[in-house]
């Protein structure tokens, strides 16, 4: 069985060194063979995306991520094309040196960076600088070549991992390589889907070099990309009550805007009934904009408290608050023992009031709410979002969201599931708002907390690249309804 079958599952980068080790040790092929094969799926590759190129420049480092670059070097030379190597040294090692003899061999001749020089000419540069094994910022000359590179206008491709960027956690400590296309090798590493790196990677393409699907077996994944998912059709005899009650808790002074989308989306999401409770002087607004929901004014616990005995799922948070209004709300929420969904303000109190929950409950921080909720720095939570994750996961019991550039889903027992959908214009207020509705709609029709997330972070984001598609600046939150309610059905938008 061909090894093809495991390119939604996500590794570490120790885990990925491991399963190198076992391709040596168990298989017999030669780490030599491994970096020739990375050289030929890398020359494949390129021929493919830029089928003009005549002129490349490949720069390569000691390790074995610059032996890739000379063996690829080599057969680009073969092939006819024209092609110059800029190392940073001499000191190539192990499998890595003999690259280098091998391209020496051939063409005999490399250039050493020096930086006062110019770069040279070329269609394409080929980063073969650092793998996956940089964790830490570049030493300054390695730097300042990469800037050079990045503002040469000249189109980048990356061997395995862009230069500068934590293969493991989608952070980079310092200046990285900004490549239009990215080579991986052997395995998906994780930190190429989140953080930084939709910034570095560009086009990203994993080749598992022919390995056989042995490798893989007592590997467990550490993490996996998200399937595009929805719910199956309805039975025939469905009726409201079918699919769940949805209360949506929030909308302080100012903030009907944010209960109002969470409380559409939750409709669009499919739930049967929607209830809102929210201060009384938003009704009108609520009731003329979407008659669909059932508005209330709730004072405080009192009024709250019929509703929440109605309602199978809570949303809350959008536009709560965090005043004494909001905190009673959300206070008499949590002790109803509902299943919920938890965001913005509702986040930011329990930051103050921590607690770990026993029933189905899903929380959606963005870095800044999650760094709250763990005592931590923004820059912390971001230095590696699968760790935060899991963190908040483990800390709180309930299923986690960890919004930004390549969402990450994490369970309690420690699964992951990480979101390749979205874009920029999605960073515009509201669209969380939407996210708390969507999941607590699926919760409404019967999906587990861990399926509910992950249903509908992936349907949210797909929503937002349909509705991209006329331009993200200027994406408004409500302009992802319509493709959420097709989506949701199953149905591909045109």
């Amino acid at each position: 069985m061909h090894a093809d079958r495991h390119l939604r599952d996500l590794y570490t980068v120790e885990q990925v060194r491991a399963l190198d080790r076992r391709a040596i040790d168990d298989l017999g092929i030669s780490g030599f063979e491994l970096m020739n094969r990375a050289a030929t799926a890398t020359f494949t590759f390129l021929c493919r995306q830029w089928p003009q190129a005549r002129r490349l420049v490949v720069f390569c480092g000691p390790g074995n991520n610059g032996g890739d670059g000379y063996l690829l070097a080599n057969l680009a030379y073969a092939a006819n094309l024209a092609v110059e190597v800029v190392e940073l040294s001499d000191a190539a090692r192990g499998d890595a040196a003999l690259a280098r003899d091998t391209w020496l061999r051939n063409a005999g001749t490399t250039h050493r960076w020096h930086q006062d020089a110019l770069l040279p000419q070329a269609d394409v540069y080929v980063d073969a600088l650092y793998g996956t094994g940089l964790n830490r910022a570049l030493e300054p000359a390695a730097g300042a070549l990469i800037e050079r590179i990045n503002a040469s206008g000249v189109p980048i491709l990356a061997l395995d991992v862009p230069s500068g960027l934590n293969a493991d956690t989608g952070h980079c400590p310092g200046i990285a390589m900004r490549a239009q296309a990215t080579v991986s090798f052997i395995a998906a590493k994780r930190g190429l889907y989140t953080g930084q790196a939709a910034t570095k990677t560009g086009t990203l393409f994993i080749d598992t070099l022919g390995l056989p699907d042995i490798l893989w077996q007592g590997m467990p994944a550490d993490a996996a990309l998200l399937d595009a998912m929805h719910l199956g059709p309805r039975s025939r005899d469905a009726h409201k009550g079918d699919s769940g009650h949805v209360l949506a808790i929030g909308g302080d002074h100012g903030t009907a805007g944010a209960i109002r989308l969470c409380g559409e989306a939750a409709l669009r999401g499919g739930a049967g009934l929607v209830s809102v409770a929210t201060r009384a002087e938003n009704l009108i607004a609520l009731n003329s904009a979407r008659p669909e929901l059932m508005a209330h004014g709730v004072h405080g616990p009192q009024e709250l408290q019929p509703l929440l005995s109605r309602a199978t799922v809570l949303a809350v948070g959008p536009g709560l608050g965090q005043g004494a209004w909001g905190h009673a709300l959300w206070l008499t929420a949590l002790d109803s023992g509902k299943p919920l969904v938890l965001d913005a303000d509702g986040l930011n109190l329990l930051a103050h009031e921590q607690r770990r929950f026993t029933t189905p409950v899903v929380l959606t921080p963005h870095p800044g709410e999650a760094a709250r909720l763990l005592e931590k720095s923004n820059a912390e939570v971001q230095m590696d979002r699968f760790a935060a994750a899991r963190e908040l996961a483990q800390r709180y019991g309930a299923v986690v969201v960890l919004k930004g550039s390549g969402s990450l889903i994490a369970h309690p027992d420690g699964r992951l599931d990480v979101c390749t959908w979205g874009n920029p214009g999605m960073g515009s207020g509201g669209m969380g708002d939407l996210l708390t509705g969507i999941i607590a709609a699926l919760m409404a029709q019967g999906c587990s907390a861990w399926d509910a997330a992950r249903i509908g972070v992936g349907l949210h984001a797909r929503a937002g690249d349909v509705a991209a598609r006329k331009g993200e600046r200027g994406l408004l939150a409500s302009d992802l309804l319509e493709p959420l309610r097709l989506l949701g059905n199953g149905i591909e938008h045109d």
